[in-house]
């Protein structure tokens, strides 16, 4: 059975800055992301890789081109349509965490539910049960300031799964762990992304993570392309690699 395209991109160009210190980001970018794929975005700092994730994630506007959401454009949506999809339909985990560690884990994990007008009683039966999903339920009732890098990213995907989303955007997720912590914490998402069937979309600069996902999209100065070679994270240098087209 053919998997829906849950998020389609036409055309999107996205700059900053005025006349002669105008940086185009990016460059008329086209994709088609279907409903449980894992899919890597790759590039260099400045390479636009970050910009095209928060476009897509609807978190900034395309100065042109559609963005859609399961067959819908985003750019018609009001704002409480806007903020149902970034606060239910997607999931949020970044490199910098971005927890309250004045709160408890549990808390943390609850924020989305609590935005989302949630009871209490429900709010935290679910987010235990997310804190489940990543072992962490042991540390439900301990502030987020006294978890190690790697328990605070367990955390921030338990938070990210809590409302159970359709796509979860994971930005550097192992950037600033050890190695032992980093692959446990791709463990976890690609989990999500194949138990759960959730659409996984990871911006990175990490050829072996992206190597893992099953699709790799490589980002140089605004301009896409994808990689589809099996055998390697990167499009080998004898073979251009073919610009990504709907």
């Amino acid at each position: 059975m053919e998997k829906l395209i849950v998020l389609k991109a036409r055309e999107v160009v996205k700059t900053y800055g005025k006349k002669e210190n105008t940086f185009v980001a990016l460059k008329g970018i086209s994709l088609a992301i279907k409903e449980g794929e894992s899919v890597a975005i790759i590039g260099k700092s400045g390479s636009g890789k970050s910009t095209l994730m928060h476009i897509l994630a609807a978190l900034d506007r395309p100065d042109s081109g559609e963005l859609e959401f399961n067959g819908k454009n985003v750019d018609n949506f009001k704002d409480r349509d806007l903020d149902r999809l970034r606060n239910h339909d997607f999931g949020f985990i970044f490199q910098q965490f971005f927890l309250n560690y004045r709160e408890t884990v549990l808390e943390n994990v609850m924020l989305p539910l609590k935005i989302a007008g949630v009871g209490r009683r429900e709010r935290k039966k679910r987010a235990m049960e997310a804190l489940a999903e990543v072992d962490m339920t042991n540390k439900a009732d301990n502030k987020a300031s006294d978890l190690s890098g790697g328990q605070k990213q367990r955390v921030c995907i338990a938070r990210a799964l809590v409302t159970n989303p359709k796509v979860i955007f994971a930005d550097e997720p192992t950037g600033n762990l050890d190695s032992e912590n980093g692959q446990r914490v791709e463990g976890m998402l690609f989990d999500l992304n194949r138990k759960k069937g959730m659409t996984l979309i990871i911006v990175t600069h990490d050829d072996d993570l992206a190597a893992k996902c099953d699709r790799r999209l490589y980002m140089k100065d605004g301009i896409l392309t994808e990689g589809n070679d099996n055998e390697a994270a990167r499009p080998r240098a004898n073979r251009k690699p073919k610009p990504v087209t709907l």
